[in-house]
């Protein structure tokens, strides 16, 4: 037993010496085969009637290119002397080392052959026959694999398996009790996650392939971060526009008043509301201009108002003159209606087009002139 321990620890000794590949999954490299041939003794007289016929199946999974386990259950068909057409059945769990790969090199592809080594412990029963006893054993199985890999995928291997079994029921290899056999299998790989059905290494590139791959990497990272720079400062003057674009929608209007003095000892008001073009409907923004001028009047009883309403230039002469009129009106109605104002206390009147400014859409406006003695 010392011996199959021993080259089991071999084995995984290659295992950890094995040449890379890409990663695989459980379920990847496993394969299903069929065995059949003949076993007899090791020692003595041996005559054709003494070969048993074997034939089994064996299940394999290939942990890397050099090493792997193997189930296989194996039986003897009827020889001279037996009862029964089994003369007996023998499973076994096998390590296999792949001695090409090891000292070869895993090339990325199976090579049209290979030689492979196994060892492995068992169990065999065997039925009751003229010279054998219905019994139990251990068995230990050491062999050489003559592999030939076939097909454009190797996905298929040939093997020539000469071996021999040893009897260990006296816990002993005594090649007294143990057998030869020589069997020939034809074995299928199935396909694996990276859609071969076998390992495949790595693609490893060189060091000057590696530098310029870097350098573009870090080329790209700095693109980047020059574009992440570039959208921040965009960002920054988005968001300062928005707050001062905020800033002018919440700051309350500016009412200005004028006051002019006369020659005539007279003091005069002024206060302006502007209109959107084509409109004679004073916008909310403009009240607070136009209850400037109410608050004055309430105020001072004795003090007038002359209304004069503009229009820009654009547009037919018609209907500006009539936008003018309106405006002026417009106003007078809200300081009667709303702020309760004599009516003989306003002269609302249309000036037509305007051309008290340099640009065109404020001329658009109603002119508030307070007036009142001193």
């Amino acid at each position: 037993m010392k011996k199959i321990f021993t080259l089991t620890a071999l084995s995984l000794l290659v295992l950890s010496a094995n040449a890379q590949v890409t990663a695989h999954k459980f379920f990847d490299n496993w394969s299903i085969g069929v065995n059949g041939g003949v076993v007899t003794k090791t020692v003595g007289k041996t005559s054709f009637d003494d070969f048993g016929r074997v034939a089994g199946l064996e299940l394999t999974k290939q942990i890397t290119p050099v090493w792997g386990l193997g189930f296989e259950g194996e039986a003897g068909f009827k020889t001279t002397g037996f009862k029964t057409i089994v003369d007996n059945t023998n499973v076994n769990l096998l390590n296999k080392v792949n001695f090409t790969n090891w000292f070869c090199g895993y090339k990325g592809v199976p090579r049209a052959f290979e030689l492979e080594g196994i060892v492995g412990v068992g169990f065999n029963h065997y039925f009751e026959g003229s010279a054998v006893k219905n019994h139990n054993e251990f068995t230990s199985k050491m062999g050489l694999n003559f592999n030939f890999n076939v097909g454009q995928k190797k996905a298929w291997t040939i093997a020539l398996k000469p071996a021999i079994i040893y009897g260990l029921g006296d816990n002993k290899y005594n090649v007294n009790n143990s057998v030869v056999e020589l069997t020939a299998g034809v074995a299928y790989h199935f396909k694996t996650s990276n859609g071969k059905h076998h390992f495949v290494k790595p693609q490893l590139h060189n060091q000057s392939q590696i530098d310029a791959l870097n350098a573009t990497i870090n080329g790209l990272r700095s693109d980047v971060e020059q574009k992440d720079g570039k959208i921040n400062d965009m960002n920054r003057q988005i968001r300062n526009l928005q707050n001062q674009l905020n800033d002018a929608r919440n700051r309350k209007p500016i009412v200005e008043t004028v006051e002019v003095h006369t020659k005539s000892e007279k003091m005069t008001l002024e206060s302006v509301i502007t209109f959107r073009q084509g409109k004679t409907i004073v916008d909310a923004a403009q009240l607070p201009n136009v209850e400037r001028i109410a608050t004055y009047m309430k105020n001072h009883k004795d003090c007038k108002v002359i209304i004069k309403g503009y229009a820009s230039p654009e547009g037919n002469p018609e209907i500006n003159t009539r936008l003018a009129r309106e405006r002026a009106e417009a106003v007078k109605n809200i300081l009667i209606k709303k702020y309760g104002i004599a009516a003989n206390r306003i002269t609302a009147e249309g000036q037509g087009v305007g051309n008290m400014f340099s640009e065109p859409d404020w001329n658009r406006v109603a002119i508030c002139t307070l007036e009142e003695s001193k």
